[in-house]
């Protein structure tokens, strides 16, 4: 199997302090399964879409209880070399560089903002095994943060990201992108319409084959709606909050409306 090109979305996992509540919130809204605990990675539980691995959830370590909330994690051939720039570039280490067993090595870092993601060099483990079409796979990413500037710095000095500027004047929205243009990732400016006590973050977007079903489903089981549901050239979309306070989203990218926005290269 080919390498996954260093900086691509390659997983994404959320600590849980009640995991058969969150797994039975998954279930419903993504039509998750999942696989066993593996008590020797601290109950690490997979999840499924349509038998292929999709994400995961763990409970919390001692120590580290707090609101749960969902860590995308970007490819690496070398998480010690990464965590490495991660440093040079004015970042923060969180968990040193560790080997998973055979499946891989991790570390979990912050940009100079303030935004968490998470560093996977693949072993026997190599990440998502759903495509973005599948219902219940990942199906895009965005950095929120209120210093666009260093996000903008840091994340294409560690993973060589390219960037484009959308050319929009109601919002300050840019894409990183990999090799010949290959989009990846999003970063979006949190205006003063977030709360300041909402920290920066990445959120992740998983694929539903309808989203307004999606968002019953998930306001029923005690999720809270952020916005939307709003169809965009890229899909119809929502920004939900799980029960314990986890943020993501819902995408259905075959409905989709109006015009692929303009984008120019940022040298």
């Amino acid at each position: 199997m080919a390498a996954t090109p260093e900086g691509t979305p390659i997983w994404a996992d959320a600590m849980f302090t009640d995991i058969e509540g969150a797994k039975t919130f998954y279930a419903d809204v993504l039509g998750w399964t999942f696989g066993e605990e593996s008590t020797e990675y601290g109950n690490y539980t997979q999840a499924y879409a349509n038998g292929k691995a999709a994400a995961a959830v763990v409970p919390p370590m001692p120590g580290q209880e707090g609101q749960s909330q969902w860590c995308l994690y970007f490819a690496s051939s070398d998480a010690a070399a990464t965590a490495a720039s991660i440093r040079e570039n004015g970042g923060e280490i969180l968990m040193e560089p560790m080997a998973v067993g055979e499946f891989g090595s991790m570390c979990l870092a912050r940009d100079p903002g303030g935004v968490v993601f998470g560093v996977w060099q693949s072993g026997t483990h190599q990440g998502f095994e759903t495509t973005m079409d599948q219902p219940g796979a990942f199906a895009w990413s965005e950095i929120f943060t209120r210093e666009p500037n260093t996000s903008d710095t840091f994340f294409p000095a560690v993973f060589g990201f390219g960037q484009q500027q959308m050319e929009d004047d109601t919002m300050d929205f840019r894409l990183y992108t990999l090799g010949e243009g290959n989009v990846v990732l999003g970063r979006m400016l949190m205006t003063e319409d977030f709360p300041y006590d909402i920290p920066p973050w990445i959120n992740v977007y998983f694929n539903v084959p309808d989203c307004d079903d999606a968002v019953a489903k998930a306001t029923k089981l005690g999720g809270v709606l952020r916005f939307g549901p709003m169809t965009s050239p890229f899909g119809r979309f929502a920004a939900l909050s799980d029960p314990q306070g986890a943020n993501f989203s819902v995408i259905d990218t075959t409905t989709t409306e109006g015009e692929m926005p303009k984008l120019s290269d940022v040298s």
